[in-house]
C-alpha cells in the first residue's frame, strides 16, 4: 500500500510537470502569427505518415537513419510495456496483463526484449560516432557543451533504461522458478534467460531486491526522462507529427509573399483596379514587414525551433556552410527556439532574433538553395526563417549587400540587373567576335 501511494503521488507529479512544461511551450509558440495550412488534407495525413512515421528521410544515410528507426520502434513499441508497469505500480500487482495474455505474454516481452537490445546497440554506436570517431556536424560551433551533453545524456539514460528492464526480467525469471510469490510463469525469455546465468547463484532475497530496484529504476527513470524531453531536443518525439502534417506543400523553391505589398503593386499597374475589393483572408495585419524577432515569425516557424534535432544534416548539406561562411541553418533554429525561450525575460528586453542572436552575415550568406530543407528529417525550413529576416533588413532598415543595392538600381532604372539601358541590350551582336 505505501509504496503504491508513493508511486501514484509521484506519477501525478511526473504528469503536474510535464502538462506545465507543455503549456510554456505552446504558449511560447501561439506568440507567433497564424499560418493557414489547412488545405489538402489527406496529402498532408499521408507525408506525416510517410515521414514522421515511416521515417522516409532518416535512411537516406543508411547507418543512422537504420539505428535511429531501432530506437523509434522500441520507444512506441515498449510503451505497452510502460503501461503494464504503471498500472501494477498504482495497484500494487504484479505483470498484471499475464493473467488476460496468457502464452501470448511471453511473445510480446521477447518482442520488447530484442528491441531493448537494438536500442542498446544503437545508442553505443552514437555515443561512439559523437564522442570517439567525432563527426563533424556534432562538433560545429554552435554545438557547445549543453548540445553535446543533451545529446549523451539521453544515450547513457536510454542505455540504462533498457539494462535496468533486462536485468530485471532476469532476476524475474530465476524467482519463477523458484516458485517465489507473486512471481508467476511467464514462459522463456530469451536474451533475459541467459542473463539470468550469471545471477543464478544469488539468494532468493537478493534477487528480490535486485528486481524491486531495477524495477523502480526503470519506471522512475521513465519518469524523469519524460520531464526532461521537453527541455531537450528530444522534444521532437511528439512535435514531429504535427510538424510534418502542416510542411509546405508548395513547389519547392516558390517562396510566399506579403499581400499587402502585392496589392501595392497591383495598384500601381493597374489604377483602375481595386486590389482591396475583395481582401484575402490571409492579409497580413498592419506590423513590420518580414522579421526582426520571434513574434514576427508565424506559428509554423516558431514549432520547427522547438523540433529541431540538432543532428546537422541541414547545415551539412548547406553549400554556403561548406564553403566556410558563416551560415549554419542548425544554428538559424537553436537560436530561435533560445530566442523564444528567453523571449519576456527581464534580462532580454532589449534583445532581438536579428542582430542579438543572428547576424546580417549569416542570412545573407544563404543562397536560398532549399537544400536544408530537404535534408531534415521532419521538413523543418530554416530558410523561411532567413527570408523572413532578410525581408526586414531590406524593407525596414533598407540594409542589403553593395551587390544586390547595385542590382536592385539597375533593375529599377534599365529593367535589367545590368548596368547599361534597355536599348543597348542587343549591340552584342553586332560585335565582331
Amino acid at each position: 500500500m505505501i509504496s503504491s501511494i508513493i508511486f501514484t503521488l509521484l506519477l501525478l507529479t511526473t504528469f503536474v510537470v510535464f502538462g506545465l512544461r507543455i503549456r510554456k511551450i505552446f504558449g511560447n509558440v501561439s506568440l507567433g502569427k497564424p499560418f493557414g495550412r489547412t488545405d489538402r488534407p489527406m496529402e498532408r495525413f499521408i507525408l506525416m505518415c510517410k515521414v514522421a512515421i515511416g521515417q522516409s528521410k532518416m535512411v537516406t544515410r543508411p547507418i543512422s537513419g537504420i539505428l535511429h528507426i531501432f530506437i523509434y520502434v522500441g520507444f512506441v513499441i515498449i510503451n505497452i510495456e510502460i503501461l503494464e508497469i504503471f498500472i501494477d505500480g498504482v495497484l500494487g500487482s504484479h505483470r498484471i496483463f499475464l493473467p488476460m495474455m496468457g502464452e501470448s505474454y511471453a511473445l510480446f516481452l521477447n518482442i520488447f526484449e530484442v528491441l531493448a537490445i537494438l536500442v542498446i546497440l544503437a545508442c553505443v554506436v552514437f555515443l561512439i560516432r559523437r564522442n570517439v570517431i567525432r563527426l563533424k556536424r556534432f562538433w560545429s560551433a554552435e554545438m557547445t557543451s549543453w548540445p553535446r551533453s543533451d545529446a549523451n545524456i539521453i544515450l547513457v539514460t536510454e542505455i540504462l533504461l533498457m539494462s535496468a528492464f533486462l536485468t530485471m526480467d532476469a532476476s524475474d525469471q530465476i524467482l519463477q522458478s523458484r516458485g517465489s510469490a507473486i512471481y508467476h510463469e511467464t514462459g522463456n525469455l530469451f536474451f533475459s534467460s541467459m542473463l539470468s546465468g550469471l545471477m543464478s547463484d544469488m539468494g532468493t532475497s537478493s534477487l528480490i531486491f535486485i528486481e524491486r530496484f531495477t524495477w523502480w529504476f526503470h519506471i522512475v527513470g521513465i519518469m524523469a526522462f519524460m520531464i526532461y524531453v521537453p527541455y531537450s531536443k528530444h522534444f521532437h518525439i511528439f512535435l514531429a507529427f504535427p510538424n510534418v502534417y502542416y510542411s509546405n506543400l508548395e513547389d519547392k523553391g516558390k517562396m510566399n509573399h506579403l499581400e499587402s505589398v502585392t496589392a501595392e503593386v497591383k495598384l500601381m499597374m493597374d489604377p483602375d483596379v481595386d486590389p482591396y475589393a475583395n481582401p484575402p483572408e490571409t492579409e497580413e495585419k498592419a506590423g513590420r514587414f518580414g522579421a526582426k524577432d520571434v513574434m514576427d515569425l508565424d506559428r509554423k516557424q516558431l514549432m520547427d525551433a522547438y523540433c529541431c534535432t540538432e543532428c546537422g544534416r541541414c547545415t551539412s548539406n548547406c553549400p554556403a556552410n561548406q564553403t566556410g561562411k558563416l551560415l549554419s541553418p542548425r544554428k538559424i533554429m537553436m537560436d530561435t527556439r533560445d530566442r523564444l525561450e528567453a523571449y519576456g525575460s527581464s534580462k532580454n528586453e532589449d534583445k532581438t532574433l536579428l542582430f542579438d542572436y543572428v547576424s546580417e552575415e549569416e542570412i545573407w550568406a544563404c543562397t536560398t538553395c532549399n537544400a536544408c530543407t530537404e535534408a531534415c528529417p521532419i521538413n523543418i525550413d530554416p530558410l523561411s526563417i532567413i527570408v523572413d529576416l532578410r525581408r526586414y533588413l531590406v524593407m525596414e532598415e533598407s540594409k542589403m549587400p553593395n551587390e544586390l543595392m547595385t542590382m536592385s538600381s539597375n533593375i529599377e532604372n534599365n529593367g535589367a540587373p545590368w548596368q547599361f539601358a534597355a536599348v543597348d541590350r542587343g549591340n552584342w551582336v553586332n560585335e565582331e567576335s
